[in-house]
């Protein structure tokens, strides 16, 4: 089976009303499907995005450039087009809108490998677990006042999740103290709660508000620095009792084993997008097991779930449903967890007819 084309389409998704958090408002994403064609008549389906549909060209023409080092080769030699493609990447670098080519392409790879051979993709990288934890992370946004934050947390628990994120980046941190108090309060101490800063604080700040939110027993802080202050955020780790997580700004293997290496984080979130899709996110979770470090996911609810059905120190599933409306196929939840589905591949496909409506 060898690939015949690669096609790219941009689309744009509107969300329902825009959103805000410590990283500015979004109000749309920039999404570019990828269908790897190949000679057999099989597809494999991906997506890549961009917030706010900002620079969704750069990154549908580094697929495109990229597409040309799997065309006429074995689909099913995926590990030979990641180390060509990260050989090719080499002068421009081996982060940023080039390692989310190879993801693209990749991921798409990946799902026509699993179609040609009737499995889904958690089984033929391993199979550990057919169910995984999920928490909601689609609502309790920074824009939120708190009469809805606790409306909404009460509105997911009420679906059946039994864990959700919110935001904090309040200017004062008083605010997000009793933002954080209020949300505890309405969903009770049995469901876990997250609380995301998107990268907001500065180190004095982060650890001086994760001690203050210790009283709330959160599963954990996620992303309280910069994405590049790994060796702050191994002293705000290193400060507090409440567990930190971080890691989906991170590239590759490389990035987290630096991360590793400083304990910057007790749980490590790669993003298949930025990590350098299945194939990396595979390595990466791998690499976190050999040190008993847990590995969550970031976005791509539909696809991250059948990576972490793959591994079996995956704790949590991050439901973000920015996506879903994309597929023909939903996910499925029981007693707080997301079923892996055992459709081939990643288990669901494109809604071609949905997406027409979409198209740029």
């Amino acid at each position: 089976m060898k690939v015949a084309r690669i096609e790219t389409r941009p689309v744009v998704v509107p969300l329902d009303q825009p959103i805000g958090s410590a990283l500015g408002e979004i109000a749309r994403f920039g999404c570019v499907l990828v269908t790897v064609h190949t000679d057999s008549g099989i597809t494999g389906e991906n997506l890549v995005f961009t917030l706010n549909d900002r620079r969704t060209k750069v990154l549908r023409q580094m697929v495109d450039e990229l597409a040309e080092l799997a065309v006429g080769r074995d689909a099913g030699h995926i590990a030979n087009f990641w180390a060509r493609a990260w050989k090719d990447i080499n002068f421009l670098g081996h982060k940023g809108v080039t390692v989310a080519g190879i993801s693209a392409i990749d991921g798409a790879l990946w799902d026509a490998l699993g179609k040609s051979l009737g499995q889904p993709l958690y089984r033929l990288l391993g199979g550990a677990q057919d169910r995984v934890p999920a928490y909601h992370s689609g609502g309790l946004w920074l824009s939120r006042s708190v009469p809805e934050l606790v409306e909404e947390a009460q509105g997911f628990v009420a679906q059946g999740f039994r864990a959700i994120k919110m935001r904090l980046g309040s200017p004062d941190p008083a605010t997000d103290i009793a933002r954080v108090r209020a949300v505890r309060m309405a969903i009770g101490p049995g469901i876990r709660l997250m609380a995301d800063a998107n990268q907001g604080q500065t180190e004095a700040q982060a650890i001086r508000l994760g001690r203050r939110l210790e009283e709330f027993n959160l599963t954990w802080f996620e992303e309280p620095l910069p994405a590049w202050d790994l060796d702050g955020l191994a002293r705000v780790a290193a400060a507090l009792d409440t567990p930190i997580a971080s890691g989906e700004t991170e590239y590759t293997r490389y990035g987290f084993r630096r991360m590793l290496e400083l304990r910057s984080a007790d749980i490590l979130m790669p993003d298949l997008q930025r990590v350098g899709g299945v194939t990396e996110f595979m390595r990466v979770g791998h690499m976190a097991e050999a040190h008993d470090v847990p590995v969550s996911s970031h976005l791509f609810p539909e696809t991250s779930l059948q990576v972490l059905g793959a591994l079996s120190n995956a704790t949590f599933l991050e439901y973000m449903p920015w996506f879903s409306r994309l597929y023909n196929e939903a996910l499925e939840f029981a007693d707080g967890h997301a079923l892996v589905p055992e459709r081939p591949g990643w288990g669901f496909t494109f809604d071609r007819d949905y997406v027409a409506h979409l198209e740029r």
